[in-house]
């Protein structure tokens, strides 16, 4: 058994002089769902291209089941489901030929075929071109899944799904781990990585800027806790509040708070007087990179 899925040494793209990623140094373990976690234009993408041979390096080195990546990475490919940032298919055929020609380039049907098209209620009759883009995102699903891969790259995977369907990839995606698959997930959907990962790196302006555990992740997200109160607070109530970063009353009987940590104990104390209504956001992936990581000016560069 390899003893990583994914190694990177160092890699680095330039597109010219502009920076694609550089000197990304992280390894992925057997069975783990790891996170690859930033902004748009970030370096995600040019990630993973380089690791399936779709782009050329600059420099550094690549591993996939601890044989380095290069132009000749058929084999290496059979073990792998992917589905890209941006879904291209053949617009004229059907979803059926899609996954025939497919399945005859892989060297056989995939196994797991038709139990993923009804799970994702996908129906494989229709032409390309006239789905929508959630049932062309399924399509792309089915194409990822089907071969049951060892490890699975998927880049944004749940973009253009409902919720529902959203829930059901998250479904299978726990069950393929339990049976051993492991799982590369590129997002910066923040409920994603809470939902599935084990491990998360944040990249930024192309370079890993921590790699850390989700638990420890989200004891840094930023939460927006918005309360309105059955009836008006004094001021002194609300002087009184700890575990926030800022407070903004919103009339006599709305606040407004931001907390950073120790939610829990934050929210005893805002719920110690009765409330009519309360709602609790989770701050965007980019809030919380700009707030932890600096706030650099982005540099131009490849998703």
């Amino acid at each position: 058994m390899s003893s990583t899925v994914i190694r990177c040494e160092r890699l680095t793209k330039y597109y010219g002089k502009s920076r694609g990623i550089e000197d990304l140094t992280f390894e992925v373990r057997p069975g783990q769902v790891y996170g690859f976690l930033g902004p748009n234009g970030a370096g995600k993408t040019t990630t993973i291209r380089c690791l399936l041979s779709m782009l050329r390096s600059t420099s550094g080195r690549a591993f996939l089941f601890d044989e380095e990546v290069g132009v000749d990475g058929r084999e290496l490919r059979r073990r792998i489901g992917y589905v890209p940032g941006d879904v291209k298919l053949f617009e004229k055929q059907t979803g059926r030929w899609t996954l025939d020609y497919i399945a005859g380039l892989r060297g056989g049907p995939g196994p797991a075929e038709a139990e993923i098209c009804e799970r994702l209620e996908f129906d494989p009759t229709r032409r390309v071109k006239e789905l929508s883009k959630g049932n062309k995102q399924k399509l792309a699903l089915v194409i990822a899944l089907m071969h049951e891969p060892e490890l699975l790259m998927l880049d944004e995977p749940t973009s253009g799904l409902d919720p529902l369907n959203q829930q059901v990839v998250f479904d299978i995606l726990e069950e393929r781990v339990a049976k051993g698959a492991t799982v590369f997930l590129s997002s910066h959907i923040l409920p994603e990585v809470e939902r599935v990962c084990d491990r998360v790196a944040v990249i930024r302006d192309g370079r890993v800027v921590a790699e850390e555990s989700v638990d420890d992740l989200l004891s840094k997200a930023i939460r927006t806790v918005h309360v309105t109160y059955a009836e008006p607070v004094p001021d002194a109530f609300v002087d009184g509040l700890r575990g926030v970063t800022s407070l903004e009353r919103l009339g006599d009987t709305g606040l407004r708070a931001t907390v950073t940590e120790d939610i829990g104990n934050t929210l005893l104390g805002i719920l110690a007087r009765p409330v009519a209504d309360i709602t609790v956001e989770h701050a965007s992936l980019e809030e919380v990179f700009l707030q932890y990581y600096g706030h650099g000016e982005r540099e131009g560069g490849a998703s």
